[in-house]
């Protein structure tokens, strides 16, 4: 922990009877807060950071606000123990994707057959109030250890939040409340973007002997990367998340239609398992172009790596992962399905911060899509999977 003078925001608003998740679910829906990065003009985190930091402020969580990028707001609230316990970080991001193809009012929440439905119910204002309601009941006990709640912005694009909160804070073990069904994630994959541009040479469609059509060289390059992933899903598996994939994602080139292409651009992701890396697969892409190059006459080409993050795997042995299993086979009268994810998460920054961690979430559907809804049984059941998660470790 690397905080020392917190700051304590407070509304009135926020000074709500009780601690009900349902309740302060319907009251972060409301909000708008699509991230801006994806969609232009977007609301972002400022007003429901501002919310949640005088709700949690108001119920004697310190909280101090992250703010590098204007406009773009983290929060870490903090519970300080009495010392001598463990410290755990639950970790939620404010950001929702966009709104626009929603079907009905994306930030007014209903509720139909135990559902509640609106823009990030599920991904993942869900997991967002669990974990805030779990810390405020748990930090009621006193506790030992500090518990921290990092709510942080730009999860859905660039993870900008949770790096920033990395800049400040450590802790002995973290949970990240994405939805996970209510089934325990200890592996997810990572990925890594490439462009690739096929050089040619433009000419007037009359001089053939003049051009190189850059777009036919790439098709060498789309037939390559095809027998590439193929490869890969017939090569090793890990065992919760299979094989790396790869695949092209967006092609632009040529001018006109009487002219020879004198560029074509490839971009392409390869998604990676534990054991894969960005370098590696960079090499992998390398030596694939540069046996076209030796082969296809006139291939000429430029690897550029563009955003990449790791994959991420835990150790099942780790105290927050055996504690957080204990208490969820308790609440949930079975033991709880261990599992991985195929997507991308935060908890990857954790790890390599050294933070050991898992992903543990909501039941619900409908993520990015034009419905979206938590099951709130599986919200209630979280809360307290949380809470008593929180109040263990921390002792």
């Amino acid at each position: 922990m690397l905080f020392e003078s917190p700051t304590t925001p407070a509304a009135p608003d926020a000074l709500e009877p009780d601690d009900d998740p349902g309740r302060l679910l319907a009251r972060l829906i409301a909000i708008n807060s699509v991230n801006p990065d994806l969609v232009p003009g977007g609301a972002g985190e400022t007003e429901i950071a501002d919310f949640c930091g005088a709700w949690l402020g108001a119920r004697g969580f310190e909280v101090h606000r992250l703010e590098k990028r204007p406009g773009r707001p983290s929060l870490v609230a903090i519970a300080r123990g009495t010392g001598g316990g463990r410290s755990l970080m639950l970790n939620g991001h404010l950001d929702t994707v966009g709104a626009a193809d929603y079907d009905g009012d994306p930030f007014d929440p209903q509720i139909r057959d135990g559902k509640m439905f609106g823009r990030g119910a599920f991904d993942m204002k869900g997991g967002l109030a669990a974990m805030m309601v779990a810390a405020v009941r748990a930090a009621r006990g006193p506790l030992p250890g500090d518990v921290m709640l990092a709510c942080v912005a730009d999860e859905e694009h660039g993870s900008s939040g949770t790096e920033e909160v990395l800049e400040f804070v450590i802790a002995d073990g973290a949970i990240v409340t994405e939805p996970s069904q209510l089934e325990v994630t200890l592996a997810h994959k990572g990925f890594v973007w490439f462009e690739v541009e096929i050089e040619g040479r433009a000419a007037h469609g009359s001089r053939p002997e003049l051009g190189i059509d850059a777009i036919a060289k790439a098709g060498h390059f789309l037939v390559a990367l095809e027998e590439l992933g193929q490869r890969l899903m017939a090569g090793p598996a890990h065992p919760l998340l299979g094989t790396g994939t790869v695949h092209a994602s967006v092609i632009q080139g040529g001018e006109e239609a009487s002219t020879y292409p004198a560029h074509c651009r490839i971009t392409l992701e390869r998604r990676t398992v534990p054991g894969e890396s960005s370098d590696r697969v960079e090499r992998e892409l390398t030596a694939m172009l540069d046996r076209l190059a030796a082969t296809v006459p006139d291939f000429r080409y430029r690897l550029t790596r563009g955003l990449h993050r790791e994959p991420f795997e835990a150790d099942p042995e780790a105290p927050v992962v055996r504690t957080l299993v204990r208490h969820a086979e308790r609440i949930l009268g079975h033991p709880p399905v261990i599992r991985a994810e195929s997507y991308w998460t935060d908890c990857a920054l954790l790890d390599r911060a050294g933070i050991p961690c898992l992903l543990f979430g909501v039941d619900g559907a409908g993520a990015h899509a034009a419905t979206e809804y938590v099951d709130l049984a599986s919200l209630d059941r979280l809360t307290d999977i949380l809470t008593s998660t929180i109040a263990d470790f921390c002792s």
